[in-house]
């Protein structure tokens, strides 16, 4: 198995919760697991981007043209970050605009649940349940349940099972 995943957003929209996740899922599957994040000015809400490369690679950053997923937080990003994408990518937007990418509004859906920070977690089920990514629903939802803050964990899972359910 080899993978090589992007998350882009903007700071404070979860990307790096995402990263965390992505990254627990692979080592649960005992399969190798390397991440890099640029932060910029996240704390004022610049971008962010996060790469989870999967499998047996010798380093951290994924060059231009070579991801095989990218998880878009925010669509501005993708006019950014898209170059690192193949050609055939599987790519994930949060937007209510569609385009040559899967989309799903979720921050819609967050704010719609009464959990507007919970857009990120709406994004990956969706990415999850349309098996983009290299780890399934069931592994991810046990992952929410255990790595996240418990005071917060009704609310992630719902907003992950929100996402799984968009995807049909």
């Amino acid at each position: 198995m080899k993978q090589q995943i992007i998350v882009s957003g903007l700071g404070g929209q979860g990307a790096l919760t995402l990263t965390r996740l992505l990254a627990e899922a692979a080592a649960a599957l005992d399969l190798e697991v390397l991440t890099s994040e640029t932060h910029g000015m996240a704390q004022r809400g610049g971008t962010v981007i996060s790469m989870i490369k999967v499998g047996p690679f010798r380093g951290p950053l994924i060059p231009p043209g070579r991801a095989d997923v990218g998880l878009f937080l925010a669509l501005k990003n993708l006019a950014v970050h898209r170059l690192y994408l193949k050609h055939d990518a599987a790519v994930f937007v949060n937007s209510p605009v569609p385009g040559d990418f899967q989309n799903i509004d979720a921050q819609g859906l967050a704010r719609q649940m009464g959990a507007a920070v919970a857009a990120n977690l709406i994004l990956l089920g969706f990415a999850a349940a349309r098996e983009g990514l290299f780890c399934g629903v069931e592994l991810m939802e046990d992952l929410i349940r255990e790595k996240l803050p418990p005071r917060f964990r009704e609310t992630n899972l719902q907003a992950f099972r929100l996402g799984v359910a968009a995807a049909g």
